[in-house]
């Protein structure tokens, strides 16, 4: 099944706003319903492809005919773009000027040699395409026509190894196929970020994703122990063995890379048997300032939980960290800061890290929830990207980011970019609810997840981008990073280059340009163009 083409995930799991959060969006925001009607699908007015009928014949060629290439005006809407707001936004109002000219669907690593040979050919630009969940920008070159390298047919498990713990997948696997192909073999991945139901093998370790159950089995690229790549140069190969010191890492100059650098085709990662027991608890502390103190306590002293999430004061309030029962709290009165802690492994070590924990909650002035909250949150842990299209129905502006620092760092990022976006946009006239929480944790830091909901106002592109940059300003003015899991793509680059340095910028370029000499891969996306 494909993704909804003009927002998020299945349509039959979409739900309105309850009246609890639409008369807050009113009274509160001053939102107003929104009166244009939607456009469906066939009322796009979509430009014939421009690709070139050898091009094309070249393409299928590729991909051993010209049924894995499609030039309809469906399919290639559905590859125009991700699902930031800005892009379901645009795409909305009719905006389909970074549609491709052609998806191709290569079913092998040698077919998407074949296809990039063919892209050099013809001059054509290639853009991998998994779950297509970019919220960065990541799908949408710059200045060229290009075609959506759609990476389904590659979708197997290709080798699962239990004595070493490691199993080789392709690309196009989408999250929860790989779960339950590896869990008839009795193990895991562990990765669940909130793009879990539609993202893909290859485009977590394209963007350097981190799943929601961090704390525990750690981030996507930690996993990784192998990659291929298929470049229009050629093929690269890395992870040989766990570990080396045979030369620089490689695995970490493709891990990120954002299809810039090549076409990834294959993964290698570590897996984990099967957890007996998984359980989820809520806590509650009094301000945002003491829950993440005791978070930090947790993460650098232990025990660690698998999961370990904070949310501030308004998210609490709001009841954001659990989207199925959007608007509970303002009901209920709850106030204080909602943490959430989950527990997967053996039974004997569940109880024992989980008795362990409490006591270091406690101490921490944690007061304990039970169960209930800690399930309601995994019960609806994939909604949120739901929720936000409702709000998007109701004329609300709904965007997320997300930045991570050191311990000492944190406290000044979360006001800096709280007040950048607070300002920025009450100057608009569209006053936000600005909210965030703690949800991936490091012994030496964690990140930031800023939710904001406002007024659309006029042009909620043109409304939202002032304060996109101002964040961005705020990010690097107070010491955070760009991004911590969703990737640079076109929205971060500009600060990618000032974070990582102009040297550092260069000689990634140089690495582009031996790989992919002509720009073909992603251009704009991650890098600059010359």
């Amino acid at each position: 099944m494909d993704m909804l083409w003009n927002g998020w995930g299945d349509p039959a799991k979409a739900a309105p706003l309850p009246e609890t959060v639409t008369g807050l969006l009113r009274d509160l925001l001053g939102v107003k319903p929104r009166t244009t009607p939607a456009l469906a699908l066939e009322d796009i007015r979509l430009p014939d492809s421009t690709a070139a009928p050898a091009a094309l014949k070249a393409l299928a060629e590729a991909v051993g005919g010209d049924a894995h290439v499609r030039t309809d005006a469906c399919s290639r809407i559905r590859h125009t773009r991700g699902k930031s707001t800005p892009d379901l936004l645009r795409l909305r109002a009719g905006d389909v000027s970074d549609v491709p000219q052609a998806v191709v669907l290569p079913g092998s690593h040698d077919e998407v040699l074949a296809v990039l040979r063919a892209c050099a050919a013809h001059g054509l630009a290639a853009v991998p395409f998994g779950g297509g969940t970019s919220v960065v920008g990541g799908l949408a070159p710059r200045h060229r026509a290009f075609v959506a390298l759609d990476l389904r047919r590659m979708n197997g498990l290709l080798d699962l190894d239990p004595v070493s713990r490691t199993a080789v997948l392709q690309p196009g696997l989408r999250a929860p196929d790989a779960e339950a192909l590896l869990a008839e073999r009795g193990f895991t991945l562990g990765h669940f970020p909130q793009s879990f139901e539609w993202a893909t093998i290859g485009g977590f370790a394209a963007a350097r994703s981190s799943g929601q159950a961090s704390a525990g089995y750690g981030r996507f690229d930690e996993m990784v122990l192998g990659l291929t790549l298929a470049t229009p140069e050629g093929t690269v190969e890395t992870g040989r063995a766990p570990r080396s010191a045979a030369g620089p890492d490689l695995r970490q100059l493709i891990l990120g890379s954002e299809g810039a650098f090549g076409v990834i085709t294959s993964v290698t990662v570590r897996i984990r048997p099967l957890p007996e027991t998984r359980v989820y608890e809520g806590w509650r502390f009094a301000s945002f300032d003491e829950g993440a103190a005791a978070l930090r306590r947790l993460a650098q002293d232990g025990p660690r939980p698998t999961v370990l999430r904070l949310s501030d004061e308004t998210e609490t309030l709001i009841g954001l960290a659990s989207p199925d029962a959007i608007g509970s709290g303002l009901t209920q009165g709850d106030a204080g800061c909602l943490a959430i802690t989950g527990y997967e492994g053996t039974a004997e070590d569940t109880a024992l890290r989980r008795e362990q924990a409490a006591a270091v909650l406690t101490a921490c002035g944690g007061t304990p929830l039970g169960t209930e909250p800690g399930e309601r949150w995994a019960h609806g842990r994939y909604s949120a990207p739901y929720l936000r299209d409702a709000l998007l129905d109701a004329g609300a502006f709904a965007e997320t980011l997300e930045t991570a620092a050191f311990w000492s760092g944190i406290p000044d990022l979360y006001t800096a970019v709280r007040t950048a976006l607070t300002d920025t946009l009450t100057r608009a006239g569209t006053p936000p609810l600005v909210m965030c929480h703690i949800s991936h944790v490091y012994e030496n830091g964690a990140s930031l997840y800023f939710t904001v909901v406002s007024a659309q106002g006029e042009d909620p592109v043109a409304h939202w981008t002032p304060a996109k940059h101002a964040a961005n300003e705020a990010v690097l003015a107070a010491g955070g990073t760009i991004s911590h899991h969703h990737g640079v793509g076109t929205d971060h680059r500009d600060w990618y280059v000032r974070e990582a340095g102009e040297l550092a910028v260069e000689a990634l370029r140089a690495v582009k340009r031996r790989l992919d000499p002509a720009g073909l891969l992603n251009p704009g996306v991650l890098l600059p163009t010359d």
